[in-house]
């Protein structure tokens, strides 16, 4: 049984500790907790609660867990600015790695993830959780059968009224980019996965609106070219005066040859007026399995660490994620279109570089 330790139970880790894990523990039995870490003592309590943890195994600070208990793996439930050091800590105790979203929060930062993963030899996957919720997999699929010919464009759409503080949580307040950051970087995915593939290139404009009280850019609208020739258009806000298609609730439509696919408030619909055998308009039934998003993600990773297939939300993958998201922000910054693979391969090679002459100093 692979052994595991907790970076981070409050917030989010709350929800791992009470609720994500014990999937993994009690009913899978495919792993156990050895320790936790939260620097707030106050949140503990989700450890020793939610994962069984006794209180002396729920440290204030991260190196002594690590130090004092041997572990497979770490989760990590950090803010994204603490991750790469949380990713630095796994590593150095010969530890594979399941994140929580972003890889980081800067592209300098999850390239420089991503070389040290790889050179250690060890596994990363990061809980894009959204991706994997049922109505979005039954889209996917639907999409993907073929059943309704080529795909030509999506459209998604995410809009919400929270432009009062706190009302999506204090700290998206005070950042420079709550929505692409903290909103769009799962609908990014989402349309990854719904085209079938990487993006070529990403225009994005981002603002503000005066009744907002974010500090950052909380509106947006962002055009794809999809290495495949697919296009994508993408609307998000969160400081509007209605919500439409809020969190879980999102709107994406796939303009196929045959027929147009529709998800929105968790339904799907196909609808063609080409005739038989295309339906006028139908109610798909959505995909069904035991679990799904974070749940189904962290089975997926014990799997995968036990010698099982990569899954489809590895470092791998989701490097692809991180460069959509900050060529996004760059192209909002510049006001230019930014060739998505390029800006991956220029930060990359950047990085390693970094690296190198770190390990040459060292």
């Amino acid at each position: 049984m692979l052994r595991f330790i907790q970076i981070g139970t409050g917030g989010m880790g709350s929800a791992w500790c009470n609720f994500i894990l014990p999937y993994l523990v009690k009913e899978l039995k495919v792993a156990r907790p050895v320790a936790a870490v939260d620097i707030n003592p106050d949140v503990h309590h989700n450890a020793i609660n939610g994962l069984g943890l006794p209180p002396e195994k729920v440290y204030p600070e991260a190196r002594k867990a690590f130090e004092e208990n041997e572990a497979d793996f770490a989760i990590i439930v950090v803010p994204p600015a603490f991750h790469e050091q949380m990713v630095d800590l796994a590593l150095e105790f010969n530890c594979h790695i399941l994140s929580e979203k972003p890889v980081a929060d800067t592209m300098e930062a999850c390239c420089r993830i991503y070389h040290k993963v790889k050179r250690a030899g060890k596994k990363m996957s990061v809980t894009m959780s959204h991706r994997f919720d049922q109505d979005k997999q039954t889209l996917e699929a639907l999409i993907k059968s073929g059943a309704y010919g080529d795909l030509n464009y999506i459209v998604g759409r995410f809009t919400h009224e929270c432009r009062r503080y706190p009302s999506w949580g204090a700290f998206r307040y005070k950042i420079a980019d709550p929505l692409l950051i903290e909103g769009s970087v799962h609908h990014f995915d989402i349309l990854r996965a719904l085209t079938g593939s990487n993006a070529k290139t990403v225009f994005a404009m981002t603002w503000n609106p005066p009744w907002s009280e974010f500090a950052g850019d909380s509106t947006g609208l962002v055009m794809m070219e999809m290495e495949n020739g697919v296009r994508a258009m993408y609307e998000g806000a969160k400081a509007n005066a209605t919500t439409l298609n809020g969190w879980g609730h999102e709107y994406f439509r796939a303009e196929c040859d045959k027929a147009t696919l529709v998800l929105e408030n968790r339904e799907v619909k196909v609808m063609s007026h080409l005739g038989f055998p295309y339906p006028e308009s139908m109610k798909v039934a959505l995909k069904k399995q035991r679990k799904w998003t974070n749940e189904w993600l962290a089975e997926l990773f014990v799997r995968w660490v036990e010698g099982g297939e990569e899954p489809p939300n590895s470092l791998e993958d989701n490097i692809q994620c991180c460069a959509l998201l900050f060529a996004a922000i760059e192209s909002s910054r510049t006001g230019q279109p930014v060739d998505v693979q390029a800006f991956l391969r220029d930060h990359l090679e950047k990085a390693s570089r970094e690296l190198d002459g770190m390990s040459v100093a060292n």
